[in-house]
């Protein structure tokens, strides 16, 4: 059957968007309430109007990439045009009953451990847990609690640079050259990536040894990513 005899509905676009997650939580833009209203031409082009939770987000380029590539995933789309809209502005209340509940149990985690709040200072951040890639071609994050997050590869990127060796303000720079960014436009996600990764059991913080503190990480050539066991597992 050729593409032009294919019919594409919103439904299935937005089907396909449920595996796009936001950029800095392991929650799909569409539970996460971002996606407005998505409609399809009689030629299969789709626009899709969507928000983001903060004006001057600076992985937007990395968001829109992202629903474009998901959305063409759906047999039969033809172009996709994605349009970035600030009416209504994006709140808690647009997150749905299935991203709440994720919240709750990333919430639940930090309790059960009861951690020490993170010192942005000194902590070293380590990543634990396993990537599988999904048929589709997806990606998830396991804790050792058997619970996947859905993630991007922006996410996943930052994750296995935190190796154990690296202060935060030290991935503040690698997520920068990650995403071609200046270090003041995303020092604010790398803070909430590490308090969010922690609280879903992704990232553990040692607590820094005498030793740590008194000498600086080995250069970034010089160290091993986290997770690149977790890479070769999941066949990656």
């Amino acid at each position: 059957m050729s593409t032009s005899a294919v019919s594409v509905t919103p439904d299935a676009v937005r089907a396909s968007l449920r595996q796009c997650m936001d950029p800095e939580v392991p929650i799909s833009i569409v539970d996460m309430g971002l996606v407005y209203g998505i409609d399809v031409t009689d030629g299969n082009d789709v626009e899709i109007k969507m928000t983001m939770t903060t004006k001057g987000c600076p992985l937007h380029e990395t968001l829109v990439s992202d629903v474009t590539r998901f959305a063409k995933k759906v047999p039969g789309v033809n172009s996709v045009n994605v349009e970035i809209v600030w009416d209504p502005p994006w709140t808690m209340d647009m997150l749905s009953a299935e991203a709440r509940e994720t919240l709750r149990g990333m919430g639940s985690l930090t309790n059960m451990a009861t951690p020490a709040p993170i010192d942005y200072a000194t902590a070293m951040p380590q990543g634990v847990g396993n990537l599988v890639k999904q048929e589709d071609g997806s990606m998830v994050l396991a804790n050792e609690h058997d619970q996947g997050f859905m993630v991007n590869q922006a996410i996943v990127d930052f994750w296995r640079s935190c190796n154990g060796q690296r202060k935060i303000t030290d991935l503040v720079e690698v997520f920068a050259q990650q995403t071609g960014l200046q270090r003041g436009q995303v020092e604010k996600e790398v803070m909430q990536l590490v308090k969010q990764l922690a609280d879903g059991g992704l990232l553990v913080i040692p607590p820094p040894s005498p030793a740590s503190s008194s000498s600086p990480p080995p250069p970034p050539s010089a160290q091993t990513p986290a997770g690149a066991a977790a890479k070769d597992d999941a066949g990656n």
